[in-house]
């Protein structure tokens, strides 16, 4: 029975989230990325700000690299 209830409110509550949180804006070429960390192999964290201080960085998304089309 809760399981039955819990798979009927679930995705109106993820819904509900991406319909407050509003699209993402996209940057413009040469616009500065906001601040950012991500996971990195060995449990480490990488920021943004860090590898700023090493020089240029290019920011490349791979959209749709992993979905088998």
């Amino acid at each position: 029975m809760f399981r039955r209830g819990l798979t009927r409110v679930l995705p109106m509550v993820v819904l509900a989230g991406l319909a407050l949180a509003g699209p993402a804006a996209a940057l413009d070429v040469g616009e500065k990325a906001p601040d950012f960390v991500l996971n990195a192999p060995g449990g480490k964290q990488v920021k943004l700000a860090d590898l700023l201080g090493k020089g240029p960085i290019v920011l490349y998304t791979f959209i749709g690299a992993f979905n088998g089309l």
